[in-house]
């Protein structure tokens, strides 16, 4: 981890990333308090995480493809290691494992991920951003004191905010809104994979209520290069979410986030778990 005297005034983003090579492929880091959720760091930094240590691995070539993270329970406050593997080393791609552990703890979380080199190819592009007000038309969401990974997000909803409300008729699952780094950062694969899950939880959304509830398996699929990401800066990108089903204790759901020049740059889909 950074030990330099600028270390305090990393972005808390990157002071969260922050990780230290101990060997190739083996890497420390420690939880922090700016990305906590209600029971563990805040799922999509922990994505963040396992995407940034793959990515520091000195056989690494590419760029992300696909980033699936298996979260196998609640990381407690404190240090970590982060171990790395290369599955295979192919050609156009290289598959990956990772594996985030803790000290009496075992096994954290879980990883697999696919970076492939750049190539010249026939591309398609049929999907359309969707049509919303721009950001400053709309007002910044206000956490109220929730827990304080939100707080590390500028959100402007275009749908009703995911506010806990009295129990009554279900909403849909829809949430389209502009999201960014807070402070704004310049935006690069670590920061998406992370931005990825900075949607609230679907059962909010559409219930009114947040009981236990945990994302079980993330997997972002990246459709943006470095230059997509250098484009768009540290502006505001459109996220949109949505839901299919509860049932059984688990749900769905699957997001888009999209460029503020209209280029889509990582789609995604999870299952989380919940009680009740």
């Amino acid at each position: 981890m950074t030990d330099s005297p600028d270390a305090e005034a990393l972005h808390p983003l990157d002071a969260a990333l922050d990780l230290l090579e101990r060997a190739p492929g083996r890497f420390a880091g420690r939880t922090t308090p700016e990305y906590w959720n209600m029971a563990g760091p805040f799922g999509g930094v922990t994505a963040g995480l396992m995407l940034k240590a793959i990515l520091a691995h000195p056989e690494q070539r590419g760029r992300p493809v696909a980033l699936t993270v298996n979260f196998c329970g609640a990381v407690a406050e404190g240090p970590f290691e982060i171990t790395v593997d290369l599955v295979r080393d192919g050609k156009s791609t290289q598959h990956w494992s990772a594996i985030m552990s803790q000290e009496g703890r075992g096994i954290a979380t879980s990883a697999t991920a696919v970076t492939g080199v750049e190539r010249e190819t026939w591309g398609h592009h049929p999907a359309r951003r969707p049509e919303i007000p721009a950001a400053e038309a709309l007002p910044a969401f206000v956490p109220e004191g929730r827990n304080s990974w939100l707080h590390r997000y500028e959100m402007r909803y275009a749908t009703p905010e995911p506010r806990p409300r009295e129990p009554g008729e279900l909403r849909g699952g829809l949430s389209q809104f502009w999201v960014r780094d807070l402070p704004a950062r310049p935006l690069d694969y670590p920061a998406l994979a992370a931005i990825s899950d900075s949607f609230v939880i679907r059962i909010l959304q559409v219930r009114g209520d947040i009981p236990p509830v945990a994302t079980s398996t993330l997997t972002t699929y990246f459709l943006a290069d470095p230059a997509a990401l250098e484009r768009q800066g540290d502006k505001l990108i459109l996220g949109v979410a949505d839901t299919r089903a509860f049932r059984h204790g688990f749900h769905d759901q699957s997001a888009e986030l999209w460029g503020d020049d209209g280029e889509l740059l990582a789609v995604s889909h999870q299952v989380v778990w919940f009680k009740g």
